[in-house]
């Protein structure tokens, strides 16, 4: 509604229409449109950029674990990288699958329904073939799977499962359980096609073979926890404040930790001839005298000085001076 002018306001505005001051055909109404987004139905938009941000954090550090893991249980050069993060429809994403395919489906636990882990076959081979003693080259023309294969494919798979709790430990504690594996799409139809789901693509190479990795995420297994797949909540998890007992728990473990501890009795410079001519029972003399502070080295840094001396019949030094030279840097 728009303003109500009063009396006076009226007198005002018929004099200044009556004097020539304002002119009628200049006077515009002047509306408020509102702005209208755009709503497909067939395709809703349910991830917000702020999750795919997030996931994409989570699934960074997810991608190094998994680097690091293959490296060392294959014994060659693995490098995997998040590629994508994007949002959606399940439809999608079962078409670009190919068959023969790696999809194992996973039971998301303590969330309801379950994910999808897709390896493409190409790195599968290459996988396989390195576990069985090969250099780790795939196969020209891609074929189907042998009992043995699928057995070592479960294997692996679980043990890249088990990699994947501690990234969404700030979001929840998961415990992935490998159900079943697929090797065809059409058995893979966990949710319904239309429904929208967050497609992480990471980037795989062992060795020279190169390939990827899909993880499919129905936003219905993650919608009770999507609150928390937000940066603001992330980073505030991840800056929040060492609770004192967690600072005890570090201090104990620091006290308990061994470190090496040396006495430096003196120092001597001798020729090559006479070290090659040393003999059980020779005697080297140092540049220290006997009331001479002898230097203690933590590690090989000095940090005190001693005099020596006899102490419940054991040699001992007897600390004289705390060095703290490191302080003045």
């Amino acid at each position: 509604m728009g303003d109500i002018l009063s009396q006076n306001e009226i007198d005002d505005l018929l004099k200044a229409l009556n004097t020539g001051e304002l002119d009628v055909d200049h006077m515009q109404t002047t509306t408020q449109e509102k702005k209208i987004r755009e709503y497909d139905f067939k395709r809703p938009s349910k991830f917000a950029k702020d999750h795919l941000r997030t996931l994409n954090i989570i699934h960074e550090t997810y991608s190094r674990y998994i680097t690091n893991f293959l490296s060392g249980y294959l014994r060659t050069l693995v490098h995997v990288e998040v590629m994508s993060v994007e949002e959606i429809s399940y439809h999608e994403f079962s078409n670009s699958i190919s068959n023969p395919a790696v999809l194992g489906i996973v039971d998301f636990i303590p969330l309801n329904g379950h994910i999808i882990f897709e390896i493409n076959p190409n790195i599968i081979f290459a996988l396989i073939d390195r576990i069985l003693g090969g250099t780790g080259l795939g196969i020209e023309k891609v074929r189907g799977f042998t009992e043995i294969e699928l057995s070592i494919i479960e294997r692996i798979m679980n043990q890249m499962l088990g990699l994947m709790k501690e990234p969404w430990e700030n979001v929840i504690e998961l415990k992935p359980k490998l159900e079943r594996i697929e090797t065809n799409s059409q058995f893979a139809q966990i949710i319904n096609p239309n429904e929208m789901v967050a497609l992480i693509t990471l980037d795989t190479k062992v060795g020279d073979i190169k390939g990827m990795m899909n993880i499919c995420i129905p936003h219905l297994v993650v919608e009770p926890v999507i609150a928390k797949l937000s940066t603001k909540h992330w980073f505030g998890t991840l800056q929040k404040e060492i609770s004192p007992q967690s600072k005890k728990t570090i201090e104990n473990k620091i006290e308990k930790t061994p470190i090496p501890l040396k006495v430096l009795l003196g120092k001597t410079n001798i020729t090559v001839s006479d070290f090659i001519g040393l003999q059980k029972g020779d005697v080297i003399q140092l540049d220290s005298t006997l009331n001479s502070e002898l230097d203690i080295l933590v590690g090989n840094m000095l940090k005190f000085r001693g005099k020596p001396g006899v102490k419940s019949n054991k040699v001992s030094v007897k600390v004289t001076e705390i060095i703290r030279g490191e302080e003045d840097d």
